[in-house]
């Protein structure tokens, strides 16, 4: 399969709350980076990012692009009634799984 449809699914997975698929897709020395969390473990994404999983969103992707070991990803999320937002994260993969994740905050698109 390729990169960057394991990077949807990923994002799908997060949307469902299906936490037993991205726990199989990430490794396990896995890091996070955001601006307000800058290097996370797999534990600390887990406990800062996982919270606002499952609650409905619904992705929808402007850029999907393997370059390497990496994948680009822009997306528009819709977040119910907290209005829509888009963001861009670069998802480096190690094999299928994923090592890293950097993500850079777009804006609020409501």
């Amino acid at each position: 399969m390729k990169r960057a449809e394991l990077a949807r699914e990923l994002y799908e997975a997060f949307a469902e709350g299906n936490r037993d698929h991205v726990e199989r897709v990430l490794t396990d020395d896995f890091r996070f980076s955001s601006p307000p969390d800058p290097d996370l473990d797999r534990a600390g994404y887990f406990g800062r990012c996982w919270p606002g999983a499952g609650r409905g969103q619904r992705f929808e992707f402007v850029r999907l692009h393997e370059i390497g070991d990496e994948v680009v990803v822009t997306y528009e999320m819709a977040m119910g009634d907290r209005g829509r937002g888009r963001n861009t994260e670069i998802l480096t993969f190690r094999g299928d799984q994923i090592c890293r994740a950097e993500v850079y905050f777009g804006w609020n698109l409501s």
